[in-house]
């Protein structure tokens, strides 16, 4: 077994410690597992806890432009109160649930170029150091993925997906960023309708849907953005006709009418008001520009932005080795 170093600040000869996250990709309000393997160092130690932080890279907007930084988003404490004896090998298996707005990364094991991790800070002795960063992989909730694959099945195209940092006024959004999915629009609605993004707000009780599209202007008029927002839940997905809900999602985005629906147990259930939404902080243009097949959901492929999805990889790796780059230098 190949331990990861603790950082420089418990000093030569501490404790190193490994977490291993079990396989798969867990849904958002679902259960992440795993192990924090340790090891002891070369004298007996005190591990007072064992926190892990989730961890997303997020653009911001601001005045002098955009910038990309990582926001931590969750922390659960999964361990410590303990001595690691001198090179002691210990295991401290962890069961957390995951925030239900916890960004999807993965449609169909095809990856979408959203970046998490899972951070392990160990506590010793008065000294903190955040000593692992692993990948984390979330996959989409039955509704989140039903309303895609609705999408697709409309002639829409995946371009490409990005966290923003910033919250969506007048709606339940707890993490301090949301996850846009912009989408290309098939022949359909393409006379309409340049882009479409898609941001998932869900909860226990439910998911808000906010769809933002960008509308192309007309003869004596300019393109401009219309916002709605629709309640779906999650049970009966199965029993909806998604293409034909998210059909008239998209009619009344065009037609500019600011109601939204609700898609309970039973289907539609009419219009609950007047709900345009506007954002406090400013919606972005297209994101990292990958390209990615999403297998089943026939959301087609398109080469955009002139990164395709090998590339992500590459993106994740500089990240996760950015991180370790900044630690090192730091201890």
């Amino acid at each position: 077994m190949v331990f990861k170093r603790l950082l420089g600040s418990l000093g030569v000869g501490g404790p190193t410690v490994d977490t291993v996250l079990d396989p798969g990709a867990p849904r958002p309000g679902a259960a992440l597992t795993g192990q924090v393997h340790l090891k002891g160092g070369d004298a007996d130690f005190d591990i007072e806890h064992i926190t892990l932080e989730l961890v997303a890279r997020a653009e911001a907007e601001h005045e002098e432009g955009e910038s990309e930084g990582v926001v931590a988003f969750e922390r659960f404490t999964v361990g410590g109160g303990f001595r690691l004896g001198a090179g002691e090998l210990r295991s401290v298996p962890f069961t957390v649930v995951l925030p239900w707005e916890t960004p999807v990364t993965e449609l169909h094991g095809q990856d979408l170029g959203i970046v998490l991790g899972v951070r392990t800070e160990l506590a010793v002795a008065g000294a903190k150091d955040k000593g692992d960063l692993d990948r984390l992989s979330v996959g989409p909730l039955p509704a989140q993925e039903a309303i895609l694959e609705a999408f697709g099945g409309l002639g829409f195209a995946f371009r490409s997906a990005d966290l923003e940092y910033g919250r969506i006024g007048g709606t339940g959004q707890q993490l301090p960023f949301y996850q846009e999915i912009e989408l290309t629009p098939g022949a359909q609605y393409a006379h309409r309708i340049t882009e479409i993004e898609v941001t998932f707000l869900a909860g226990s009780g439910g998911m808000e849907v906010v769809l933002e599209a960008d509308k192309r202007g007309g003869l004596l008029s300019s393109g401009h953005d219309a916002v709605n927002r629709f309640t779906v839940s999650h049970d009966g997905v199965e029993h909806q006709d998604w293409n034909a809900i998210v059909d008239e999602w998209l009619r009344r985005l065009v037609e500019h009418r600011a109601s939204y629906g609700s898609y309970g147990d039973h289907g539609y259930a009419g219009h609950h008001g007047h709900d345009e939404h506007h954002h406090d902080g400013q919606r972005s243009g297209p994101g990292m520009g990958t390209v990615v097949a999403a297998g089943a959901a026939g959301l087609a492929v398109g080469v955009v932005g002139g990164m395709v999805a090998a590339e992500v990889v590459d993106e994740v790796g500089d990240f996760f080795e950015g991180e370790e780059e900044e630690a090192e230098d730091e201890g």
